[in-house]
């Protein structure tokens, strides 16, 4: 079972799962997490070949959504919010497991193949000299050779085991599965229950062109954009974030 980190306790009202993007963790969404707990328990999960979690051989879309229905088996059914690879597994699991599903948030991705691939940020992850490194600024100078963002550069870092010397990310199955990563399942399923689209106003991962494969697949699906924000609008613009999931969570209350 896939490792989680709960903030709050269970309440009266359905829990929100928050699933990270590809080199994330739960760790990753603690402040998020911690905002969103009032009134309800929040559960951040580290996904397969991430944090804490099992080492896997697979990164599908399917195998991941089977391991979120696995976390909701043993909490209930719950709202889900997931960013970008998280985004894409929350979305399949609405797809296949809908009833698990009470309302779902999907944080600046789209049900679409992308043709970008993030294979050179495993590659500069695997020329990090692991045992040069003593403390994280180690790893970021030597990070930041190869790579031209510091904010990149630091947040890789966050996934390392200083003790052990290791990644906490399996980057041989990450990078063999890169292909689905960026991917998505063909699929015809349907999920019909309340969802939120909140995207980066500045970013490029949600276009207007996907609009009716998003419709086809979640018939109630709502847009909302916040301005000055880019892929990352959760760590960009964490207070506009919450006010927003917050906010989309109290209209469109359904209960549990």
């Amino acid at each position: 079972m896939l490792n989680t980190i709960p903030h709050g306790t269970p309440t009266g009202q359905p829990p929100l799962l928050i699933v990270h993007g590809l080199f994330g963790s739960a760790r990753n969404w603690g402040v998020i997490g911690k905002r969103l707990s009032e009134g309800r328990q929040v559960i951040a999960v580290d996904m397969r070949n991430h944090g804490e979690s099992p080492w896997m051989p697979s990164q599908s879309y399917e195998d991941m959504a089977a391991d979120l229905a696995e976390v909701l088996e043993e909490t209930g059914r719950a709202d889900v919010l997931g960013h970008s690879m998280g985004g894409k597994a929350a979305m399949v699991l609405a797809l296949t497991r809908p009833e698990m599903v009470n309302r779902l948030i999907v944080a600046d991705i789209a049900p679409v193949a992308y043709e970008h691939s993030q294979t050179d940020k495993i590659a500069a992850m695997r020329s990090v000299d692991l045992s040069r490194v003593e403390r994280r600024s180690d790893a970021d100078a030597q990070l930041a050779e190869v790579l031209d963002d510091p904010a990149l550069c630091s947040f890789f870092t966050q996934s390392l085991d200083l003790k052990e010397k290791r990644w906490r990310l399996n980057l041989d199955v990450l990078d063999a599965e890169m292909e689905k990563i960026v991917g998505f399942p063909e699929t015809e399923g349907q999920y019909g229950g309340p969802t939120l689209f909140l995207t980066g106003g500045e970013s490029d991962y949600v276009t207007r062109a996907a609009r009716p494969r998003i419709k086809s697949l979640f018939p109630a699906a709502r847009f909302l954009g916040i301005p000055g924000a880019g892929h990352w609008l959760h760590a960009e613009k964490p207070r506009e974030f919450v006010a927003a999931v917050s906010e989309w969570l109290a209209r469109t209350d359904v209960g549990g």
